[in-house]
């Protein structure tokens, strides 16, 4: 495979790559099950748990102040995409609307068509992570987790849910779906924590 789709990093990459990952030439589109097919208009992000609840509808979300982040995406099936150009709304001004409770130390993402995953408060609200609606200039296409999925790059690609509809805050960690099966419960791709011990 390495040659036609992926190519081995060169020295000049060398420090933005983590180990054992190729870089792809596309962007490839792994997925579990079917890809859910959502209009905006029928879209909901909902937020409860240790938090106040409220339901958010897609107007809300982009009143929101708008980005452009540029950012490398790292897959534990071992490639990364470099320099991938996004458009979205950062979390941590999402996180201005809501209350969370401050006994919540992880963060279940919910999605359409049932897949979670879990992160630490101390992984999800930082600067750097956000929610994207656009890939390269234009709408994020379902197949890559549009209309919105939330991108956290330095963690591996499992934890930036592919179509996210909510956010449940608890107090202490649970495991979603991937990590039920198997994966690592954070995934740093640094320290190549691909699966759980």
């Amino acid at each position: 495979m390495v040659g036609k789709f992926f190519r081995k990093p060169t020295e000049q990459d060398g420090e933005r790559v983590p180990p054992g990952q190729h870089l792809t030439k596309g962007f490839p589109v792994l997925t579990y099950g079917a890809t859910p097919q959502v209009s905006t208009d029928e879209w909901e992000f909902r937020v409860w748990g240790l938090a106040k609840p409220v339901t958010f509808t897609w107007s809300d979300f982009l009143a929101l102040p708008q980005h452009e982040f540029t950012a490398d995406f790292h897959c534990v099936t071992r490639w990364s995409k470099l320099d991938v150009k996004w458009t979205g709304i950062k979390v941590t001004d999402f996180m201005k609307l809501i209350e969370v409770d401050a006994k919540a130390d992880y963060v279940m993402e919910h999605c359409y068509g049932g897949y979670t995953t879990n992160i630490s408060m101390k992984d999800f609200v930082l600067e750097e992570n956000f929610f994207a609606f656009q890939v390269f200039g234009e709408p994020l296409p379902a197949e890559h987790g549009g209309p919105l999925r939330l991108v956290v790059p330095h963690l591996y690609a499992w934890k930036s849910a592919k179509w996210i509809n909510g956010l449940e805050f608890l107090e202490r960690e649970e495991l979603g779906f991937w990590e039920r099966n198997g994966y690592h419960r954070r995934g740093e791709p640094w320290a190549e924590e691909r699966y759980s011990n």
